[in-house]
């Protein structure tokens, strides 16, 4: 057993952080050091109702309640104790989405995710409204969508949040929010801080005629800063939390922040000229810029880190899923041989075998869009593998070619950054499951986007960490640091993890790679019209 933590918790020093993820809702207890101690967890699933990806209020309240309820039995079982009382909480979710509640503190309509993309006229109209790329899944998208439907709810608006801010709202009775969650409901301007005054003007001219008693600011949560006094948890909301009664209130809690933010505190990347990239299901990459993009891209959206630097975010809907699906053909082969299956082995194998292919796949080409991909145009997916005769057909080539299709897309957008815009990166760290065969995803990622690439341990704690760390960043920042020297000298004490440098050859590669994976969009875009 470890003592210390054992006498942590007892002391009431732990640091609890809670982060709503599309699949699962996960708890982690950290010590001072800020290492995790217990964790606890949730797993739960979207419903589609009347059209709309939603989860239930009482879904995110059982969902949270098990999942401390889990934290709490794997602090019994390892410590033999009770949690009475914490330094701070944190609580993060998945960013953007829609929940809309009435003065009553009633929700108006089921609360609409991310997933949803109803939202494409208002998202359209505000984005040259602004002059500033508004994407469909947020806030403000689905607000104006829903004036727009002329739906019947919206003049009753009294509070419109995020799924993060909601719940922090509901243990505190503060209706504030994360600044970088805030940037995915408006945009916020990165000199005051705040929602941008221009843009809150021209929505609420743009609504005026439809006389509602509200203005956008009476509505949308206040915007904090990572380290700002939220509020304390009340008795109401520990009651909420814990419902075997043991957590006490007056617990200090932090901003509320989105995934988004909580993965680049997870992963060191809040300083500026730093970036991350998560590569799992989906894929995305967040670039900490120095100044504003001298253009809206629709393919780049704008958000801010927890303290308020500008980041480029590129999101692609698909990444992992068409590679893996591959890998469990060979896996499948396998077992009609009659030979052991072990998925580790057949995945170090077969990625550890791409490499020794052409560095640029002899002319393969794989689009692994199982959905979607805005960022290349298409409205659905359709996978698709595509090789003419005169192509180096072998594994090496067959298995290289899925591996750049999983961030071929990521390439594509992050180009713009760095060719067009010339932005400046000094660190990239990549984590999520293309990461966990040592060394081959990185060194395709860094061909891909022509940087070095950091994978670190600690990387695969994810966002119940991050939002952990902004806990005890709140309370445990006497010096009066940033938050990227917080994070620098008190968590990660330099561990930079494991850097992998692109070649010139197999950045040469990719870019022919890309090449001909853009000049062959034209086919994926007839498999999608080619309904079956």
């Amino acid at each position: 057993m470890n003592l210390d933590a054992k006498s942590t918790i007892e002391a009431g020093k732990a640091i609890l952080g809670i982060e709503f993820g599309s699949t699962r809702i996960k708890a982690v207890l950290i010590d001072q050091e800020n290492k995790p101690i217990a964790q606890g967890s949730h797993t739960w699933e979207n419903q589609l109702v009347d059209g709309l990806w939603t989860y239930s209020i009482e879904a995110i309240w059982y969902g949270l309640q098990d999942c401390y309820a889990d934290l709490r039995a794997n602090v019994k079982e390892q410590y033999d104790i009770e949690i009475e009382t914490l330094a701070a909480i944190g609580v993060s979710a998945m960013m953007h989405g829609y929940m809309a509640f009435n003065s009553e503190e009633e929700i108006l309509v089921p609360f609409r995710t991310w997933r949803n993309t109803n939202t494409g006229k208002a998202a359209a109209e505000l984005s040259e409204l602004f002059v500033y790329n508004i994407p469909l899944r947020w806030s403000i998208s689905h607000l104006y969508q829903a004036i727009l439907d002329n739906e019947e709810h919206v003049k009753d608006i009294d509070f419109l949040t995020t799924l993060a801010g909601y719940v922090h709202w509901q243990i505190t009775g503060q209706r504030v929010l994360g600044i970088g969650d805030a940037s995915g409901m408006i945009p916020v301007d990165p000199e005051t801080k705040n929602y941008s005054a221009e843009m809150v003007n021209k929505f609420d001219k743009l609504v005026a005629p439809k006389g509602f008693n509200w203005k956008l600011t009476d509505i949308l949560p206040k915007v904090l800063l990572a380290g700002e006094n939220a509020g304390f948890l009340t008795p109401e909301g520990a009651q909420k939390l814990d419902v075997s009664g043991h957590l006490k209130p007056g617990i200090p809690v932090c901003p509320p922040e989105g995934d988004a933010g909580t993965g680049m505190v997870a992963t060191n990347a809040v300083k500026q000229r730093t970036g991350n990239v998560s590569a799992g299901t989906s894929s995305f990459s967040m670039i900490v810029l120095e100044k504003d993009l001298s253009k809206p891209y629709e393919m780049i959206d704008m958000v801010t880190t927890p303290d308020g630097s500008l980041v480029a975010m590129v999101h692609c809907n698909n990444c992992t899923s068409d590679l893996n699906a591959w890998v469990n053909l060979f896996k499948e082969y396998q077992e009609i041989m009659g030979i052991p299956v072990d998925m580790n082995e057949i995945y170090g194998k077969l990625y550890n075998h791409a490499l020794t292919g052409s560095a640029d796949c002899g002319g393969l080409i794989s689009y692994n869009y199982i959905s979607g991909e805005p960022v290349t145009g298409l409205a659905e997916g359709r996978p698709l593998f595509v090789r003419s005769a005169n192509d180096k057909f072998n594994l090496a080539n067959f298995m290289r070619a899925h591996l750049y299709a999983s961030v071929g897309v990521l390439k594509i957008g992050n180009d713009i950054l760095f060719n067009e815009e010339k932005i400046k990166v000094d660190r990239i760290t990549g984590h999520g499951g293309l990461f966990k065969t040592k060394g081959v995803g990185q060194r395709v990622l860094a061909a891909a986007i022509n940087s070095p690439i950091s994978v670190m341990e600690t990387a695969g704690e994810g966002g119940a960490w991050g939002i952990a760390l902004l806990g005890s960043y709140l309370v445990n920042n006497d010096k009066q640091q940033t938050l990227a020297d917080f994070l620098e000298e008190k968590v990660f004490a330099g561990d930079a993890g494991i850097e992998i440098m692109p070649t010139a050859e197999d950045v040469a590669g990719f870019n022919a790679y890309i090449k001909n994976y853009k000049a062959g969009l034209a086919i994926e875009k007839a498999a999608v019209e080619f309904k079956k």
